[in-house]
Order: structure tokens, then sequence, then C-alpha cells
């Protein structure tokens, strides 16, 4: 039964997401108990997985963002039919937009946005399975980002959390254009834009079997 209360998710400072009244915490498997109050970690080490087990006051999880990371800065490309618009700097490298529709979103190519290269209703589909909130788009100056469901997180294998529905993120900055409606938050412990996923799970092999 519903408690009635917005979710909500707070990134403690060098620690877990403490996440309140949420009732949807699934994984590839299905659904995965929740409870009025969850810890889930976000160091990358715990052994209870999504779940905290203090692993991180011992492995020197630090929560700070780095100097390294992409930049917080939108971009807009205009088409005869959309504008589309991106911000790096979230982006969770998901692949569903280049490996979806790669006539618009190209790799390794400049500018690597094309709105014109497939119509319009293909690229609001692509779109909207972006998960980091990265991509939205405008259609006759109206700008499109959120979609409509329950809040709820999923443990996506190896990866981060894919957050919709939208609970509330306490205690952080959002970046430019960013939805609070979906995004993905960081649960390998690497991110250089934490609490944010930024796709560095691929690249220090982050494992999670269980989940």
């Amino acid at each position: 039964m519903s408690s009635g209360k917005k979710p909500s998710i707070t990134p403690t400072p060098d620690g877990p997401y403490l996440v309140k009244d949420l009732e949807d915490l699934a994984n590839r498997k299905g659904s995965i108990e929740a409870k009025p109050v969850m810890a889930l970690c976000r160091c990358g080490g715990s052994s209870n997985k999504p779940f905290c087990d203090g692993t991180h006051a011992k492995n020197g999880f630090s929560s700070a963002k780095l100097e390294a990371r992409v930049d917080d800065r939108r971009d807009d490309y205009d088409g005869e039919e959309i504008v589309v618009h991106d911000n790096r700097g979230i982006c969770a490298h998901a692949g569903r937009c280049t490996d979806g529709l790669p006539s618009v979103f190209r790799l390794k190519r400049e500018p690597w946005i094309d709105p014109d290269g497939a119509g319009r209703d293909e690229i609001i589909a692509t779109i909207r399975k972006c998960p980091s909130g990265a991509l939205s788009y405008s259609v006759a100056g109206t700008e499109h980002r959120d979609r409509e469901g329950e809040p709820a997180i999923f443990v996506s294998p190896n990866g981060p959390y894919v957050v919709s529905g939208a609970p509330q993120l306490l205690d952080t900055a959002r970046l430019e254009g960013a939805s609070t409606e979906h995004f993905t938050l960081c649960r390998c412990g690497g991110s250089k834009n934490k609490p944010f996923c930024d796709g560095t799970h691929w690249y220090n092999e982050f494992s999670d079997d269980e989940n």
C-alpha cells in the first residue's frame, strides 16, 4: 500500500544513497523488497549490493566531483522538424541513441547529432529511451523532456541506478537542461560527475553478478 509520501533520494557525503518512501525497486531478475528507508551502495564495494554494507568507510570512497569530468553544457541541434538538446555532462553512455539510430547520433563525427538524419518520430522514440536525461527535444518551440510513470529505481546490470518517475533528488545541483523525472546515478564509485553516472563503469570493469 502506498505511503502517500513523495519518495526521495539523498546522496550522503562519502556514503550511500539514502532512499525514503520508494516502493518500486527492481533489477533484471525482478522486484527487490523495498523498505521505507534504504541505504543503497554507491562506492561499488558492498558485498550486499544494491544495499550498503559500510564498505565505503574502508575503501576510501569520495563523493566529490572531479575536475576531469565532461563540461556541464547543453548544446542545441536545429533540424527542419525538431531541435535536439544534449548535455554530454549528464550522459551515462548507455548507447541507446548511437546503437538505436546511428544516422542521427553519429559516433566520431562532428556535429555528432544530425537532427535531419531520420524522421521526427524516430528521433523522438529514440530520445525517449535515453535513461540519463542527457537528451531532450523541442517541436514547434515546446521542449519535451520528461516522461510519465511512478517513482522507481532499476538496478541496471553492471551499471548505474536508473531512476524514473521523479523521486526528489535532494542536496544535489542539477546540470543544465537536466531532467528531474529520469536520471542515472553512479553505483560503481568511479564517476567523475557524482552522483550522476558518466559511463565509468564501462572502463573500471564494475561487476555485480547478483543484480
